[in-house]
């Protein structure tokens, strides 16, 4: 059974003119070819649609059931060719724990305020590329290299690297600490999307490791002491939590912030979007 679109459009354009005359006029086609166009679509599905006197056209019971379904379709259709043609009025961006820190809101004002024709979304995927490889987002905000064979990005900024603790923890009276103030504690990491790894500390003292999969429960069970954690600034400046501290990480490199999107199919926006992030971090 072949349904085609034209038939469909035939249909509903036969029940909202109310004659097949008038849907010839609006269709652009002869009267024939729409009567043509709504036998062949009676054949494929098999059963009769419409009533047709010599006053008025009026859709079966199955009529009225197929029309609003083709009205639904073709209303998909539309949207999909709209997504394509204009796409680039929207502009996804995603990321996996924290956007850009502090320079999230100056991000969204400043791109409405000099970009308006582009509408900018920001969506949180908890993948390792943040939603693009899954086809959620055109960009996205990603602190570690992503396939080079699919994916291009340009770094936009550095960030601390900041450890998380309870805020009754001895380490959160400090204004700061050093790698190996962590080697006697249990780290806990996202191996799918975070930053930290045992391999920051020299192999013979390394912390030991649990693993999370998401941000709320890494926060819950460092606010119990459970467990310690190290992330880049910017999780701190959008999750700041009553139970934990967060402090530098004095001997710690620093974490590069990339813009990242595929590289057979960028952005049009991709370099306005990595000119204004690397304006906003250089400019702190």
């Amino acid at each position: 059974m072949d349904v085609e679109l034209r038939q469909l459009r035939c249909l509903v354009a036969i029940v909202d003119e109310g004659t097949f005359t008038d849907a010839a006029i609006a269709l652009g086609v002869s009267q024939a070819a729409v009567s043509r166009t709504l036998a062949s679509l009676e054949r494929a599905l098999g059963t009769r649609l419409l009533r047709r006197t010599s006053r008025e056209v009026t859709p079966t019971g199955t009529g009225l059931r197929v029309v609003a379904h083709a009205r639904r379709v073709l209303a998909e259709v539309d949207g999909l060719i709209r997504e394509a043609i204009s796409g680039h009025a929207h502009l996804r961006i995603g990321y996996a724990w924290s956007a850009l820190g502090r320079h999230t809101p100056a991000f969204q004002r400043r791109w409405a305020q000099a970009y308006p024709e582009t509408d900018l979304h920001l969506v949180r995927v908890h993948s390792a590329t943040a939603g693009l490889a899954e086809g959620m987002c055109d960009l996205a905000v990603v602190r570690r290299p992503l396939d080079e064979r699919r994916f291009d990005s340009a770094i936009v900024g550095l960030e601390r690297r900041l450890c998380a603790v309870a805020a009754d923890d001895p380490l959160a009276r400090r204004r700061s600490v050093r790698l190996a103030d962590l080697s006697g504690r249990t780290l806990l990491v996202d191996r799918r999307t975070g930053t930290t790894t045992a391999e920051l500390w020299p192999p013979d003292s390394r912390p030991a490791t649990e693993e999370t999969h998401d941000v709320e429960d890494w926060l819950t069970v460092i606010s119990a002491g459970r467990c310690v954690g190290m992330t880049a600034e910017s999780t701190a400046n959008q999750y700041p939590r009553p139970g934990i501290a967060y402090r530098p990480v004095r001997d710690a490199e620093p974490i590069a912030v990339r813009l990242a999107w595929w590289r057979d199919d960028p952005h049009p926006a991709t370099q306005t979007a990595i000119e204004l992030l690397t304006t906003l971090y250089r400019n702190g």
